[in-house]
């Protein structure tokens, strides 16, 4: 059975949460409120809060060695998209840079590859973007996967464990491969009748994923 360790209340209704890398006793949590928080669950308290100025934060992404991290928000305006996505310094809570993605797309998804220094970021334009996880951050313009739909749902990406690949779901229920090295797409997969709004890798196991699909239908594929 499993066993409750820790029961923290948040303010708001929190949609999104990643763990410190290097201390799983500290998270960064986000969701339906202005700030993004920093819980320590030793003390069952807020340690650091991030003054976003946002309506709701979409996924939290810690860059390599966890100095720093980005936020995803709705925060997109016709004129502005100063706040789509916002890279913070973790120990002072101060932004660094808020001016890393200028198309007017909310991003929904964010994930980090996991040999270079780079991370994507899934946009309701109907592609991944492709940015450096380096300051400062710049987007990869001769660079980005695109074939797939997301029409407004909250679908994620993933890199393979090895890297090769960047997996999306898509608003059709289809699975999409593509090559990180080429950004072409190489396969897809016909996984489920609704959208299909998360596929993840096996961290272990090559060639075998699971998808889930918005009527919470979760399939494993190898």
């Amino acid at each position: 059975p499993c066993l409750q360790l820790e029961k923290l209340r948040n303010e708001f209704k929190i949609t999104c949460l990643s763990f410190l890398p290097g201390d799983q006793n500290i998270f960064v949590c986000g969701g339906f409120g202005p700030e993004v928080k920093a819980w320590d669950t030793r003390i069952g308290k807020v340690i650091r809060s991030y003054k976003a100025r946002v309506q709701q934060t979409l996924d939290i992404l810690f860059l390599p060695e966890g100095q720093e991290f980005v936020t995803s928000s709705d925060c997109v305006s016709r004129d502005s998209a100063d706040r789509t996505l916002i890279a913070w310094d973790f120990q002072t809570a101060s932004k660094i840079s808020n001016q890393i993605y200028q198309e007017r797309y909310t991003c929904p998804s964010l994930t980090l590859h996991p040999k270079d220094d780079v991370f994507a970021a899934q946009t309701n334009g109907n592609y991944v973007a492709l940015f450096s996880a380096q300051r400062p951050y710049k987007m990869n313009k001769k660079k980005r996967f695109e074939g797939h739909k997301v029409e407004g749902y909250a679908v994620s990406c993933e890199f393979s464990p090895d890297g090769t690949l960047l997996a999306t779901g898509s608003s059709q229920g289809i699975v999409y491969f593509y090559s990180y090295a080429t950004s072409r797409m190489v396969r897809t997969l016909s996984a489920h009748k609704q959208a299909c709004v998360c596929v993840t890798f096996h961290p272990v196991l090559p060639s075998v994923a699971a998808t889930c699909d918005w009527s919470g239908e979760v399939a494993i594929w190898h």
